[in-house]
């Protein structure tokens, strides 16, 4: 790879990495579901009337949009409302790849090699552990959110198999259309018309960035330079990078949040990491490295 192009890898994935701490400071500006609306929201408008639709069927950026968008983001969200924190989401979520994994096995018949089920089992041990060191900081309702969260990601990324070959910033800009309305519905109904109409009406400007980072950083400008690295040196070549996402992101967090990580949670996200690197050490790319968040 060229120099330009490695560090443009690593931009995007510090980028992923940092996205959760700015969801923490959007989920302290914004009821979850409403915050997640207004991703969505800026992510779609007004980038859709000049992006042109990706070849697919719209059954698929619908499905893609219910289960990924509205689906899997209010989970992720809900899991660090209601007690995980942003460095432990971002190394949660993760499992998405080993769920990936076992759902191409029994829905697509795709046969895991022996390396990729040793890399579950470790990564699935890493995440028991995590559930060990259940405390005032984290919940275990927020981690089986999280974990919800990841299953739904896995699910969305076998939609993605099916629809074909796709490019990833146009899928994201047309998808992100789809959710607002529901999600905005949805909070109206679970966070209340008050809740909503404090936050918009006493907003910050770090709650106004949130929204702008995860919507412009993570969505546009990530997906964009993801898709255009895996155009030009394939799936397998940039998918290890996205190792680096979970690093990034429990750095981050304890640089800017003050989150801290005891030898019981290293352990756990070395476990995790340790399980990530076996399931690519395959010939053929993995299904599941389309991104992050």
């Amino acid at each position: 790879m060229k120099l330009p192009h490695i560090l443009l890898a690593l931009l995007v994935t510090a980028v992923w990495g940092f996205n959760f701490v700015v969801i923490k400071v959007g989920i302290d500006n914004f009821p979850p579901i409403l915050f997640s609306a207004l991703r969505f929201t800026a992510a779609a408008l007004p980038l859709a009337f000049f992006v042109p639709r990706p070849a697919i069927a719209w059954r698929y950026v619908i499905a893609i949009a219910v289960v990924l968008g509205i689906v899997k983001f209010t989970l992720l969200f809900w899991s660090m409302h209601v007690g995980l924190s942003a460095g432990l989401s971002s190394l949660v979520l993760q499992s998405q790849a080993f769920f990936t994994i076992m759902l191409a096995a029994f829905v697509l018949a795709e046969r895991p090699t022996r390396m990729q089920l040793l890399g579950i089992f470790v990564a699935f041990c890493g995440i028991a552990l995590i559930a060990l060191t259940v405390d005032g900081s984290i919940t275990i309702t927020g981690l089986a959110l999280a974990i919800a969260a990841a299953f739904m990601w896995a699910i969305s990324n076998l939609l993605m198999k099916q629809a074909g070959k796709v490019d990833m910033f146009r899928l994201m800009v047309h998808v992100s259309l789809i959710p607002p309305i529901p999600l905005f519905a949805l909070s109206l109904m679970i966070e209340g018309w008050e809740a909503d109409m404090a936050a918009l009406s006493s907003v910050s400007w770090a709650g106004v960035g949130a929204v702008l980072y995860i919507a412009y950083g993570a969505t546009i400008f990530g997906f964009a330079v993801w898709g255009m690295l895996i155009g030009t040196y394939g799936a397998g070549r940039i998918a290890p990078f996205s190792l680096l996402v979970p690093i990034f992101g429990m750095s981050s967090s304890a640089l800017f949040l003050g989150e801290t990580f005891g030898p019981l949670r290293m352990a756990a996200a070395a476990l995790v990491l340790a399980g990530l690197m076996l399931t690519l050490v395959r010939k053929r790319a993995p299904l599941a490295e389309v991104g992050a968040v």
